[in-house]
């Protein structure tokens, strides 16, 4: 398994983990929105490392966009939830053999 499709594997299951209503809004609060930041930092390795085995980008580039607008309460859930499934489809993906 490539190092991308392992990172859109654990990034899918982060988003997941915040979207879950109560406790993904205590989790980003509680921590002054740091796992944002550690997310977005994450899907950008990920965009990367998925460009260079040439994988789906869309899931990394919809996880950047979450983690910039995920600040606002019932959007961060809904975008969280929806980038967790695009993910997890991408990963769950075969990539073409190169």
């Amino acid at each position: 398994m490539s190092p991308s499709k392992v990172l859109k594997w654990v990034t899918g299951g982060l988003e997941a983990l915040l979207g879950i209503p109560i406790l993904g809004g205590t989790i980003v609060l509680s921590l002054a929105w740091t796992p944002l930041g550690i997310m977005l930092v994450l899907h950008i390795i990920t965009l990367v490392l998925a460009k260079k085995d040439g994988g789906a980008a869309s899931g990394s580039i919809l996880g950047i966009v979450t983690s910039c607008i995920a600040w606002i309460p019932i959007v961060g859930m809904i975008m969280h939830i929806v980038t967790a499934i695009v993910l997890m489809v991408d990963a769950a993906k075969s990539y073409r053999q190169a």
